[in-house]
Formats: C-alpha cells, sequence, structure tokens
C-alpha cells in the first residue's frame, strides 16, 4: 500500500511511526502526513472518508493508478468544471481522480 500510494502522489515513504506501519509525505514542508496502519480484518463497505487526487491529464492519472495495482470502478462524474472518476487502490479502498473535463 505504502508504494501504491507513494508513486501515486509522488511522495516519500518515511520511517515507520511503528512497528509494520507505513508513513507517507508530507508533499510539502509542514503538510500532513499519512500513516498506513496494518490491521487483520478486511476492509468491508465504503470507506468513511477518502482523498481527491488532483490530475491535470485524467487520462494519465489512470494509467499510474493501473500500473500501481489499482483500478478504476466504473464511476464517473462530468460537471461543467471538470470530471471525477472513482478509483480503487490496490485493497479496495476508495479514491477520485479529479480534473479538466473528458
Amino acid at each position: 500500500m505504502g508504494a501504491f500510494w507513494s508513486g501515486l502522489l509522488a511522495a516519500p515513504l518515511r520511517d515507520e511511526p511503528l512497528p509494520g506501519w507505513l508513513r507517507l509525505g508530507p508533499l510539502s514542508e509542514g503538510g500532513p502526513l499519512i500513516n498506513f496502519q496494518p490491521v487483520p480484518e478486511p476492509k468491508q463497505g465504503m470507506a468513511r472518508i477518502h482523498l481527491d487526487v488532483q490530475s491535470d491529464d485524467l487520462r494519465r492519472a489512470v494509467e499510474v493508478v493501473e500500473e500501481l495495482g489499482g483500478r478504476h470502478l466504473g464511476e464517473r462524474h462530468d460537471y461543467d468544471v471538470g470530471t471525477v472518476l472513482v478509483m480503487a487502490d490496490p485493497e479496495d479502498n476508495e479514491f477520485c481522480l479529479v480534473g479538466p473535463p473528458l
């Protein structure tokens, strides 16, 4: 999971805060960190929060997600200001790619 999100966000993996954990970021000095905490049970249901990842090139962003082991969930929302594609990482955690209209 750390490699997927590090590759997608072009953010460095940092030292682990606890055994088995991964830490990503920050993307900018003083910015937020993303911690990955291992849990024994599989994901169930929809995540209560998710990330929106902005891209100026949605087609290329989808390719990167797929190259890293994620996938498009087939859901697309088109608005006057842009397009939103619902994606999943390798563990099926949902997130959105957001960009200009396709």
